[in-house]
């Protein structure tokens, strides 16, 4: 696995080179998990990636978070481990490794705090933010990847065909919202990260905070959920059930979105753009008149976070490639009655698209 990190390493030190800079400085989150296999706690103390584009790599920890670092792939990888004790300044131990960079960037998710004090102790090298050179990393998922996002899809998929043993009239959505919590845990994930249980008019918004509000028979409910299992990929699927007789028109609203949704996959493929995907979707609902209620973008990039490259809208030209993971969840919302959505992962695939969610897309109409 060390091969894994090793090669990634190299790939962002030549496409920091190819952007003019000198090293990239990337503390605790998603991107120094990607390039070193290291899931470190974010903290006061610093620890970050040193990765010039000639010279050493070095992981800078803090003393007591160096075991850590070591058992981690971080400690197989060709790089070094430097552990800094609590009287010393490690953001001036990492600016004397780097006494000739011009030009850096810094993590996107850097708190605000060590980056004013790196701009302090470089006061005379530009910074930069790191997306623009490790997205394009990123962005295309290799085989480990797709498998380990395929298994969270299947673990979020067990977890949905669950839903139906809770979501029953007369419990509140919070009392739904913390069996699938417990599910989603239970179904093969290491942690929760979203549980969105949005009842009748509720659902009309699009990322509303399960409440207290009780489920009620002729109740759309939206029910949007992820993870992220133990090898840090992440699930996010949306299915919509309603509770007894659907209300009038919904069925046939429903309908709309469902084809919208088959229209989005189905444009997915090699070479399409990002936004003529959005435009499959949006086209079907406008055509339905529920254009103006389709409120937010067609999909997003889906891996190390829920919400990465690429994003599935309006003004994104950028081509698919194979092994592109993202979603596509086109939903309508319709103010102080209900809303509905539907949601699965995707992959490009060579010739096409691979949908990673299985469960059914058809209404889900549960006995109150």
């Amino acid at each position: 696995m060390h091969d894994v990190f090793n090669n990634r390493l190299a790939r962002a030190r030549a496409a920091a080179d190819a952007a003019g800079i000198d090293a990239l400085l990337i503390t605790p989150g998603s991107d120094l998990r990607y390039l070193t296999g290291y899931a470190a706690l974010p903290l006061e103390r610093l620890t970050c990636l040193v990765l010039p584009v000639d010279g050493e790599v070095v992981l800078v920890v803090p003393e007591l978070e160096a075991p850590a670092a070591r058992a981690s792939a971080a400690g197989e990888s060709q790089l070094r481990i430097e552990p800094w004790a609590e009287t010393d300044d490690p953001v001036a131990l990492v600016a004397r490794m780097l006494p000739q960079a011009r030009r850096v960037a810094l993590d996107d998710h850097m708190w605000a705090e060590k980056v004013l004090r790196f701009r302090v102790a470089m006061p005379a090298t530009e910074q930069v933010v790191a997306g623009s050179v490790l997205s394009g990393l990123r962005i295309v998922k290799d085989s480990a990847e797709l498998d380990a996002l395929r298994a969270a899809a299947e673990a979020i998929d067990r977890v949905h065909a669950r839903v139906p043993e809770w979501l029953k009239s007369g419990r509140t959505e919070r009392e739904v919202g913390r069996d699938i919590a417990d599910a989603i845990i239970a179904e093969g994930h290491e942690s929760v990260d979203f549980v969105i249980v949005a009842a009748g008019p509720n659902g009309a918004s699009p990322h509303h905070e399960t409440g207290e509000r009780l489920i009620r028979a002729g109740d759309p409910v939206v029910v949007d959920i992820g993870g992220t299992t133990a090898a840090g990929y992440c699930s996010d699927e949306t299915r919509t059930y309603v509770i007894g007789e659907p209300p009038a028109g919904f069925v046939t609203e429903y309908g709309a979105l469902k084809q919208a949704q088959e229209a989005a996959v189905a444009q997915v493929r090699p070479g399409v753009s990002a936004e003529s995907v959005d435009a499959a979707a949006r086209d079907v609902l406008r055509e339905a008149g529920l254009g103006e209620y389709f409120v937010h973008r067609t999909g997003h990039g889906i891996g190390l976070d829920t919400h990465e490259d690429p994003y599935i809208v309006a003004g994104n030209a950028r081509p698919l490639e194979p092994g592109m993971a993202f979603s596509i969840e086109p939903g309508f919302y319709l103010p102080d009655r209900y809303g509905a959505r539907i949601e699965d992962i995707v992959v490009v695939t060579d010739d096409g698209v691979e949908r990673l969610n299985r469960r059914p897309r058809e209404l889900t109409i549960i006995e109150p």
